[in-house]
């Protein structure tokens, strides 16, 4: 890395990537006001480094979902292979070089929905790694709720699995070295925080106060029992209460961490979001919340969306305010430079200067990554490693088109696993979206072959293992379910459920609503749905309890519970593939698109 100061070096990439306006009018502070961090004179530069969504991602992320799209000054696009903990520990480690005030925060989803290296040991190898990575804090994201309160307590605190128990002999889990926050998560019957509400990092007198939010939105793309007798709260409200108790505090430095996001207008991690404008580039929850979130408050560290951006959206003084979000996955960090002001305790936010930054897989890996990631996979790989089918090329899960390959497999497997009589009947399949992990790669990750389905990758694509339910819907219930993808809660980001072979309609994008939605078009097996009549449908429990804004589902009958997801998937791919024929991917189409 450059030894260059990091003030200016942030504003040379900031201005490079164009990714903040902000950073801009740091290039208007006198000479000799800041001394990079060294803490000499009135101001002092602390550099806060943030990701998000890093979801258990230990080893680097394969095919798509570890690459990141980078837009050069032609205007023409490239991808570059981002991620991997062992590479993240060296970025990080190499950032915080020369920095003698550097924070790491995170903005929550650090676990859940992990490969399986992870999530088998639920998500233990993943906090010892961000133990490793020297964390300061992470707020929580929804996904810190997958197996309820008080597993969450247990990464905090420590403390052996309480029905699997220690994973090594003599070795007791720690938990979590850094606090997570949950300021707007509270127990129903106490009112009380379930967590530490916000955090403040202190050195040499400088203060800064984090507070930690997840979207209000989480029981509605959690299972009922991950967030049982838990109350979330608005994000703004939340946030302004505490930034009052932090000033009370006399702490008026100020960093919010909301796992919550936007969505600009390129997929390119050095897109400009603040073209012609300050935040003009960005859509999304994310803006409305910083539009209205304190003034009081410095920057916002986001999440959620999995997407990159540092943005300058104002605040409600209309002043610009840094708003940054580092993809997922651990492809990328973000560094932000908080010029503190030793006088008036705050930070001079006309000299904060963010920029994202690309964990490339060029540099020398963390040795001690290197080794958690062996120790953890030495007691993984007699699962792991285990072939579960074979594909001809790669199953790919895109995040840009409605219909994904994996998708269809994936809804496949469901009908045909539960069509048979004494399994429920199914009649069709529909899958959410976001329980799409990955795709499958053809390319060998390990010595199991090209094109060798391990159980260990089946699992990184269905990694909840929800058990699969059978229901009775009618046709007119099925039509609702479609358009409910469109409108009500997913009405600004649509949520575009997969489904099995047979089961087509046409997404009209070009109408807003309902009315996306041609309900003469769709069709089972070729003919029209009625309306009155009633259908079998497969789908996760997750789904069949009304998740990801699909009320309508929880108004099923006569519900079948099936086989886990990860179980159907995998008998779907032994059945359908060998070494010497395996299976292709599955063709699309099953959704007409019009834009």
């Amino acid at each position: 890395m450059s030894a260059t100061p990091h003030r200016n070096r942030s504003r040379i990439l900031a201005a490079v990537a164009g990714l903040t306006t902000v950073g801009a009018l740091v290039a208007a502070m006198p000479a000799g006001a800041s001394e990079s961090g060294h803490g000499h004179g009135r101001t002092v530069d602390v550099q806060l480094l943030s990701f998000n969504d890093l979801h258990g991602n230990l080893e680097p992320p394969a095919g798509s979902a570890g690459r990141v799209t980078h837009t050069d000054e032609d205007g023409t696009t490239r991808t570059i292979d981002a991620g991997g903990v062992e590479y993240l520990a060296t970025h990080l480690r190499q950032a915080r070089e020369d920095h003698r005030y550097s924070v790491t925060a995170a903005a929550g989803d650090m676990v859940g929905a992990s490969p399986l290296l992870s999530g088998l040991f639920h998500d233990e190898p993943t906090v010892e790694a961000l133990n490793k990575l020297k964390l300061d804090v992470s707020s929580v994201g929804n996904h810190e709720f997958d197996e309820g309160a008080q597993e969450l307590a247990r990464l905090q605190n420590g403390g052996c699995h309480p029905t699997e128990g220690c994973y090594e002999k003599g070795k007791k889990f720690k938990g979590a070295d850094f606090p997570y926050l949950a300021a707007n998560v509270t127990k129903e019957k106490s009112g009380k925080p379930l967590l530490d509400p916000y955090f403040i990092w202190k050195k040499n007198g400088v203060r800064i106060g984090f507070i930690g939010v997840t979207l209000e939105g989480t029981p509605n793309i959690v299972s009922a029992e991950g967030v049982k007798g838990l109350k979330f709260g608005d994000e703004v409200e939340t946030i302004n209460k505490y930034t009052k108790v932090l000033e009370r505090k006399g702490v008026k430095s100020i960093v919010a961490l909301i796992h919550e996001g936007g969505a600009p207008a390129s997929a390119s991690y050095n897109y400009n979001c603040d073209s012609p404008g300050p935040g003009d580039g960005i859509s999304g929850p994310i803006v409305d919340i910083a539009k209205k979130v304190s003034p009081q408050v410095d920057a916002l560290v986001t999440g959620h969306t999995h997407q990159a951006y540092a943005c300058s959206i104002p605040d409600p003084s209309g002043k610009p305010r840094t708003v940054t979000s580092a993809a997922s996955f651990g492809k990328l960090y973000t560094d932000t430079t908080l010029t503190y002001d030793r006088r008036t305790n705050d930070v001079v936010r006309t000299a904060v200067a963010s920029a994202n930054h690309v964990v490339t897989r060029d540099v020398a890996k963390a040795p001690d990554m290197t080794k958690l990631i062996q120790r953890w996979n030495t007691l993984a790989a007699p699962i792991a490693s285990r072939p579960v089918g074979y594909i001809s090329a790669d199953i790919e899960n895109p995040a840009d088109v409605p219909e994904k390959p994996v998708g269809n497999l994936i809804a496949d497997a469901q009908l045909e696993g539960l069509a048979p009589a004494d399994k429920g009947g199914a009649q069709l399949a529909v899958m959410n979206p976001g329980g799409v992990r990955a795709g499958l790669v053809h390319k060998a990750a390990g010595g199991e072959g090209d094109g060798v389905v391990t159980y260990g990758e089946a699992f990184t694509v269905q990694p909840f293992t929800n058990m699969m339910n059978v229901v009775d819907l009618t046709g007119a219930q099925l039509v609702t379910m479609l358009q409910q993808q469109v409108s009500g809660a997913n009405q600004a980001a649509p949520k575009i459920l997969q489904v099995s072979t047979g089961f087509t309609y046409t997404l009209d994008m070009t109408k807003s609503g309902t009315d996306r939605i041609v309900t003469s078009s769709v069709k089972l097996n070729g003919e029209a749905l009625d309306p009155a009549k009633t259908y079998r449908v497969a789908m996760n429990e997750f789904l069949a309890g009304g998740g990801d804004g699909f009320a309508v589902l929880k108004e099923h009958k006569n519900k079948l519970v099936g086989a886990s997801d990860l179980d159907v998937l995998t008998a779907y791919l032994a059945a359908h593939s060998t070494a010497a024929s395996p299976l292709a991917p599955p063709a699309t189409g099953r959704i007409t698109v019009v834009k």
